[in-house]
């Protein structure tokens, strides 16, 4: 089937073709209803096999996919010379994929976390390398990857705002900020959408952020909607680790909270059979069903794991079947935080 589009943030003013919502020159972004996010084919789940990766990306483009996410730190610019070299193979116009870009994590060359850097001049110089390294001369979206304490918000916002005026980025976003943050932001330059974990076990946004984002007309891209694949329906509790998955520290994966979120999962999969789809449809299904403004993004490394997400387009969620989620899985119900303590402090989101 084919995939719908969703609109992330509003639209003042008329584009090109009169809809204003993809020439770049209006607030609005039109993307496929779901969008890929590629980090898991460079980084941080463990070896990826780059043939797969590829196929994957071109799956999804075949597909109806029109958004890919990444981030110029995803194996240290591995993932982007990784998109570029699919979107070249692939045979599609530049223009026919939003490409959605993060920056500012710093790391050594043996991938240790070294902090954040979002000053301007490191705006500029980390797109600098972004676009040379996409082969292209402009990025859809364009987000610092988190909220860098030492920098005011509207510096960074600024910094991008200069690339706009440049033609080197053609909307500003935002990644894991809270709802005060997203308003200063707004106020230097419309923001089109706030990159943040939103899932079944995972809904601190609904609260403050979200009711945010909606007031000001900001479009949702959530990621982590299974979880890491915790609630794709596919984990085991004793399941193995590879080297470099940094799921390994995650607190949800560890002994104990595991095999609690497990037991969501369990409850979740009786709801899933009885609408014939996958425990993984369901939860981004789920997703889906919050908001025309939310774009889930889904990391599938594979193309079978692709081809099971993208059926979540297709499967409808009705009052009845939203209740019965909810009582499988409540608000609040996970067991273990999201990330590990020394990263949750870095969470403007989470404050």
């Amino acid at each position: 089937m084919a995939l719908t589009t969703r609109t992330l943030g509003s639209d003042d003013r008329p584009g090109k073709d009169g809809t204003g919502s993809v020439d770049g020159h209006g607030r609005g972004l039109t993307v496929s209803a779901l969008g890929l996010g590629a980090m898991g084919m460079s980084d941080l789940y463990g070896p990826a096999d780059e043939a797969e990766s590829t196929a994957t990306i071109h799956a999804a483009f075949d597909a109806g996919v029109t958004l890919i996410d990444t981030g110029d730190f995803y194996g240290m610019g591995h993932n982007e010379l990784l998109i570029r070299d699919a979107l070249r193979s692939s045979g599609r116009a530049r223009g026919e994929v939003a490409v959605s870009v993060k920056f500012g994590a710093q790391r050594s060359y043996d991938g240790q976390w070294l902090g954040y850097d979002a000053s301007p001049n490191a705006v500029k110089t980390a797109l600098a390398y972004t676009l040379r390294r996409l082969g292209t001369d402009y990025v859809d979206v364009y987000r610092p990857a988190r909220l860098d304490p030492q920098v005011p918000i509207e510096e960074t916002v600024g910094a991008i705002a200069e690339m706009v005026q440049a033609g080197h980025v053609r909307h500003i976003g935002l990644s894991e900020v809270g709802a005060e943050t997203l308003r200063r932001a707004h106020a230097v330059h419309p923001i089109v959408d706030l990159q943040i974990e939103y899932s079944l076990i995972s809904r601190g946004i609904e609260a403050a952020i979200l009711p945010t984002a909606r007031e000001l007309g900001i479009g949702i891209t959530a990621y982590g909607v299974l979880s890491r694949g915790l609630i794709s329906g596919h984990w085991q509790a004793d399941r193995a680790f590879a080297a470099g998955d940094f799921r390994s520290l995650s607190p949800r994966f560890q002994a104990g909270n595991v095999d609690a979120n497990l037991k969501l999962v369990e409850a979740l999969r009786a709801v899933a059979e009885a609408k014939d789809a996958t425990v993984a449809q369901v939860a981004i299904a789920w997703v889906l069903a919050q908001g025309e403004d939310i774009v889930p993004l889904v990391g599938a490394r594979r193309r079978e794991r692709l081809t099971e997400a993208l059926g979540a387009a297709g499967l409808t969620l009705g009052a009845a079947d939203l209740a019965a989620i909810e009582e499988a899985v409540p608000a609040g119900a996970a067991s273990g935080d999201r990330y590990v303590a020394a990263q949750m402090a870095h969470l403007d989101s989470e404050r």
